[in-house]
């Protein structure tokens, strides 16, 4: 956990409080509704609405193991990861800390990137090579190719590449992709790192895409939070809520707006254009409202990853007015 940010509680001794909000997020322009909320202080703004003096924290964090055991402790009040590692701190809480999810961060087609011209679907991966993933059987870029291995060779191989995946941030798996010449091979990203690899090395790839796996446009990256959190911290959890949302409006209204705080707030190298041009790519929707979420809970209920089976968004995402519809 060396990457938290000094000066956060330790566990145990952290509590939800109103004013006080603590969002882990990760790496890419999934998260740019975050970047948007925290370089507008839009979530300040909508708690000053609401009478409360919200003070906001982000810790940059890796992997939805990571985050999912910050969120545990009590160091995170607001988790940001893929919808993978929610559905498996839902199933896990159940009945203690019910965490649920919040938000989601948008529809974006995830992409696994290869670099070996033998590589043209999963079944040509071979023990020589390797697939960076965020967090390995955690991920949602881990689940979703669980997801693919399944309707491949049959839910029993469900996790038949787990064994050639390894945990990588996006930015050095990037690299290697980019680079060559190690080891990996194979990685399962996120914007805007799958567009470098594929703009960077005339050899990558698209061997998947999570759109095609999942059956259509999805909310791969999502926010989520404990009960205690939403029951004790109301109107910093509705400020956060409320500011989200705003920054999905700013961001459909101003992309090149949106682009240039991304690049200040991340302090990425990212090439301008190249974010505009995943900003305004029409498979991507920067939106609230969660979509296209449960197939994968019920795949993963299926082949034994979690025990609870969810029936409904409402079983595994908070009861809100702005994500009530979602699917």
């Amino acid at each position: 956990m060396g990457l938290f940010a000094a000066g956060v509680a330790a566990p145990g001794a952290a509590h939800a409080e109103e004013g006080r909000l603590r969002i882990a997020q990760q790496f890419g322009i999934v998260y740019l509704l975050l970047n948007v909320a925290q370089d507008q202080k839009l979530i300040e703004k909508h708690g000053k609405a609401a009478g409360v003096d919200v003070k906001v924290e982000f810790l940059q964090l890796s992997g939805g193991s990571a985050v999912n055991d910050a969120l545990l402790s009590g160091n995170i009040d607001i988790a940001g990861a893929g919808v993978g590692p929610l559905f498996t701190l839902w199933d896990r809480t159940r009945g203690r800390q019910n965490v649920k999810g919040v938000a989601s961060l948008g529809n974006f087609p995830y992409y696994l990137v290869s670099n070996n011209p033998a590589v043209k679907t999963i079944a040509d991966f071979t023990d020589k090579d390797r697939i960076a993933v965020p967090a390995v059987g955690v991920s949602v870029q881990s689940r979703v190719l669980q997801l693919a291995s399944a309707k491949l060779w049959g839910d029993k191989d469900f996790n038949r590449l787990d064994r050639l995946q390894v945990a990588v941030p996006h930015p050095d798996a990037a690299a290697a992709i980019i680079k060559g010449g190690t080891e990996i091979t194979g990685h399962f990203g996120n914007p805007p790192f799958q567009e470098q690899e594929l703009a960077g090395n005339p050899k990558a790839r698209i061997v998947l895409s999570s759109y095609d796996v999942l059956g259509g446009p999805a909310s791969a990256t999502v926010l989520y939070a404990t009960e205690k959190f939403r029951k004790e911290s109301p109107k910093t959890y509705q400020a956060f809520l409320a500011g989200l949302n705003e920054a999905a409006q700013f961001v459909a209204a101003n992309p090149e707006k949106a682009a240039d705080i991304y690049l200040k707030v991340t302090g990425a190298k990212t090439d301008r254009a190249l974010l505009l041009q995943i900003i305004q790519n029409p498979e991507v929707q920067f939106k609230v409202q969660p979509e296209n979420t449960l197939g994968l809970g019920q795949f993963l209920h299926r082949v034994g990853a979690i025990k609870q089976k969810p029936e409904a968004l409402k079983d595994y995402f908070f009861d809100d007015a702005l994500t009530a519809r979602g699917s």
